[in-house]
């Protein structure tokens, strides 16, 4: 199984490059973590946050592979723990080539990808920066696959 990040944004700042890329090491080769980045709309003073939505969501869905199980991630979104996160990994494994797991931009997610979402998941009630967003989620994939292989590193 591949798990993909599909992100909105460009050039992270190097703290994230970094922390992404440790988990993104550590986790095996069956079940490889994947970023793709879709670029952010321009955005402007008069902008409208719905057209900025639509723009990053076209080339999110743009990457959505055929047979996945696609996940949004947005505040109003479910609450899994860390646990019911392994479960759900262990779950898709046997079923799913692909796992795709949609970040927004600084406005969200659109609609669009909202309604072709699998499962929508909130990572808590605060909003965290979009960028941040992708180091914790690759944390707690990897926290879940150890959890899921039985792995000392969720203690």
């Amino acid at each position: 199984m591949k798990l993909e990040l599909l992100a909105a944004g460009t050039r992270p700042p190097d703290w994230v490059s970094a922390g992404f890329s440790v988990y993104q090491s550590r986790m095996p080769s069956e079940c490889q973590l994947i970023l793709t980045e879709c670029l952010n709309a321009k955005r402007s003073k008069n902008g409208q946050v719905e057209a900025y939505q639509r723009i990053e969501g076209e080339a999110m869905m743009r990457q959505i592979k055929d047979g996945a199980f696609v996940i949004a991630l947005d505040k109003s979104g479910r609450h899994l723990s860390t646990e019911m996160l392994s479960e759900k990994l262990a779950e898709w494994l046997p079923i799913y080539p692909w796992v795709q797991l949609m970040i927004g931009g600084p406005d969200g997610l659109s609609k669009d990808c909202l309604s072709r979402a699998n499962l929508t998941l909130s990572l808590s009630e605060m909003t965290f920066p979009h960028f941040l967003v992708r180091v914790m989620i690759a944390e707690q994939l990897y926290r879940a696959w150890t959890i899921f292989k039985n792995h000392p590193y969720h203690k």
